[in-house]
């Protein structure tokens, strides 16, 4: 038992997390607190009016920064923030980055329609080679012969309930060849 108690991790609480500032310059702030020091006081590497041209090229550190300036922003009244203020924080939250990018390119719309165009003529074309070099069809598959089985089956009352030889029956019947 007591090995057990050894073997089990411990779970390790930091009593202190380092913020680092847009410049470079770090904080320490205590993690059980709720104030942290202002990174967002420190000027932005990126300016907000042109926050969604190079949002992509900024590292995790300077899209944080930009993102806790922008929370810090809209903390004020909204009429007071410039159009440029209010169209990064629109982008930042629901621009088409992270889980929100897009998939598919512009243009992948037209490859998988040639794509699929392609696959269906590739495939129609093996079809139809195969079925040229396919055996002709048995000869129980001609129309006198089907008629034939239509007259066997009359003859021999066969399902006489709810099949061909029932009272006004008008279902298929064996004949399938034109």
């Amino acid at each position: 038992m007591q090995a057990l108690r050894l073997a089990r991790p411990r779970a390790i609480r930091p009593t202190a997390a380092v913020l680092v500032h847009a410049r470079g310059v770090a904080a320490t702030a205590n993690a059980s607190s709720s104030s942290t020091t202002s990174s967002t006081s420190a000027a932005s590497v990126v300016p907000l009016s042109n926050v969604e041209a190079q949002w992509e090229t900024l590292n995790s550190q300077d899209q944080l920064a930009v993102h806790q300036q922008l929370a810090e922003l809209q903390k004020k009244d909204w009429r007071t923030l410039s159009v440029d203020e209010k169209k990064a924080a629109y982008y930042v939250a629901f621009g088409p980055h992270g889980p929100r990018k897009p998939i598919s390119r512009p243009g992948d719309s037209l490859k998988v329609a040639l794509a699929v165009i392609g696959a269906g003529v590739i495939s129609f074309a093996v079809g139809t080679a195969v079925k040229s070099l396919a055996p002709p069809p048995p000869k129980t598959m001609n129309k006198e012969w089907e008629e034939a089985s239509n007259a066997r089956a009359i003859e021999q009352k066969m399902d006489p309930i709810s099949g061909i030889t029932s009272e006004g029956y008008k279902g298929p019947t064996f004949v399938q060849s034109k």
